[in-house]
């Protein structure tokens, strides 16, 4: 399986995960946010328009899974309330995420996008000890925003 990344320049050579907490992951839980397609990694950070500075260097990063579908845990669509793609549901998303995160029953949380719920996210547990064997960047590419996006 392969997935996508976007990510700054300098951040792009390698698969560490910063710690900060987002919508499926708690403070200090290193978690990789990884897209299904180019075009929505692309959509998940435009949504988050404010991180993106235009002058900056960015990559995408081509990363392979190696991985059986048992290493994958899935929240569903149907799972999920009403507002789930609020900000005010992030404390009931990432105590959810928190427990897939903790068991380390699974390298990778399969989660909806809150961009296009119908596609997906691919969520990687980089302490999971099938971590360093199962993930592997294969490519780095250059990225560049296309004005229009960004105004």
């Amino acid at each position: 399986m392969q997935v996508y990344r976007i990510a700054i320049e300098k951040y792009a050579y390698a698969l560490h995960a910063s710690g900060r907490p987002a919508r499926w992951n708690e403070k200090n839980q290193f978690v990789l946010y990884t897209s299904s397609s180019r075009s929505l990694c692309t959509l998940e950070l435009l949504v988050r328009r404010a991180t993106i500075k235009g002058m900056i260097p960015y990559k995408i990063m081509l990363i392979d899974l190696k991985i059986s579908e048992q290493q994958i845990q899935t929240i569903k669509l149907k799972d999920l309330g009403d507002n789930w793609r609020t900000t005010s549901a992030y404390p009931v998303l990432r105590e959810r995420a928190s427990n897939w995160y903790k068991s380390l029953d699974a390298l990778i949380l399969r989660v909806p996008s809150a961009v296009i719920p119908q596609e997906e996210n691919f969520i990687i547990n980089t302490v999971h000890p099938d971590f360093k064997k199962a993930a592997k960047l294969v490519k780095t590419e250059d990225f560049l925003w296309d004005e229009r996006l960004l105004k």
